[in-house]
């Protein structure tokens, strides 16, 4: 690699001078080449934008995203929240370019297993500008992607989407081994506490204190949708035919521990992208209708459900402080939707 490629910010330093910083808070940034680079099977693309929410209140909110500028669906061109999801299968080459164009960022597949240049955590590696990470999922399961530099702030501020790893045989299968299902539903749980979003890139990276330690959280979503509609908007509403399976692949995204009930006995499959029974993972597990079960930030639970009758199922998702256990914004920080069954 040749010698310029690197900077070293804020410090004053030459390239390949590191300093006792450089590996903390002022971290190399740069384009370089990807190493070892393979021809992909898949390319995905994503540059940086800021966007703006109108929270239920009327209060406008600013977040900064992901967006995928060649998607077919031209609602990823710009940006949304959460950031728009990977697709991938397993065994395939993927190349997912950043162009960051306000600040270096990165792009973390969390739950991916890439070379160290490629695992996007800038600590240990580099803050891109731009570049192209290379990387192969070898089993399938629901994981995430998010920014890791200043990596607390920019999660929250919306840089974070859903991987989806489907085995070699497509969507409907869990994996090679199955389960099979006929539909399914992302649903990505998240918490935003307004204070934190007008900070900027740089507050708080390395130990100023802005008031990072506080996290007061005021509005609830889920899959970008404000608690006032999630019983109403599709992007939050599920529906499955009866008699047919349905996959919800959950996705904690909040800084709150998330205590979700289903209206209905559900299995858990997969947990934090790995299927269940493969070792050293446990079997698969039943949760009873209206028994409630728990996750913590950035957990992902890969749940069946098979209702026979048509109707609506309840979902209650109830988002509590990690260490005192009660629920956020006085007793407000609640959400709930359905499950549509036709």
């Amino acid at each position: 690699m040749a010698d310029d490629q690197f900077t070293i910010e804020g410090t004053g330093a030459g390239p390949n001078e590191p300093t006792f910083e450089t590996y903390g808070c002022k971290v190399f940034n740069g384009s370089p080449e990807t190493p070892d680079k393979l021809r992909p099977d898949v390319v995905i693309e994503r540059e940086f934008k800021n966007g703006e929410l109108t929270a239920p209140d009327g209060r406008k909110i600013k977040f900064w995203g992901f967006v995928d500028p060649k998607s077919s669906n031209p609602v990823f061109r710009e940006p949304v929240y959460p950031s728009p999801p990977m697709r991938v299968r397993v065994g395939q080459v993927v190349h997912t370019h950043l162009k960051a164009s306000k600040g270096p960022h990165t792009i973390h597949h969390h739950g991916i297993l890439p070379t160290t240049f490629n695992d996007g955590v800038g600590h240990v590696s580099f803050e891109a500008g731009e570049y192209t990470y290379q990387w192969r999922p070898h089993k399938a399961g629901t994981n995430l992607y998010h920014c890791h530099r200043n990596t607390v702030l920019h999660f929250e501020m919306g840089m974070v989407g859903m991987i989806i790893v489907d085995p070699p045989e497509g969507p409907g299968w869990l994996s090679s081994q199955g389960p099979r299902y006929d539909a399914e539903k992302a649903w990505v749980a998240d918490d935003m506490d307004p204070r934190w979003h007008e900070f900027s890139h740089n507050d708080g990276l390395c130990g100023e204190d802005v008031g990072l330690n506080r996290f007061e959280p005021k509005y609830f979503l889920l899959s970008g949708v404000f608690n006032n509609r999630t019983m109403t908007d599709s992007r939050a509403v599920a529906s499955v035919a009866a008699g047919k399976t349905l996959l919800i692949r959950l996705l904690n995204a909040s800084y709150s521990v998330l205590r979700v009930t289903l209206g209905v006995d559900a299995e858990v499959h997969a947990v934090d992208g790995s299927r269940l029974g493969e070792r050293p993972w446990n079997r698969p597990f039943a949760i009873p209708a209206n028994q409630p079960f728990e996750l913590t930030t950035a957990q992902r639970w890969g749940l069946l459900i098979k209702p026979t009758q048509r109707g609506e199922i309840s979902a209650r998702m109830e988002f509590r402080h990690w260490i005192t256990g009660r629920l956020q914004d006085n007793g407000r920080g609640v959400l709930n939707t359905r499950i549509v069954v036709t």
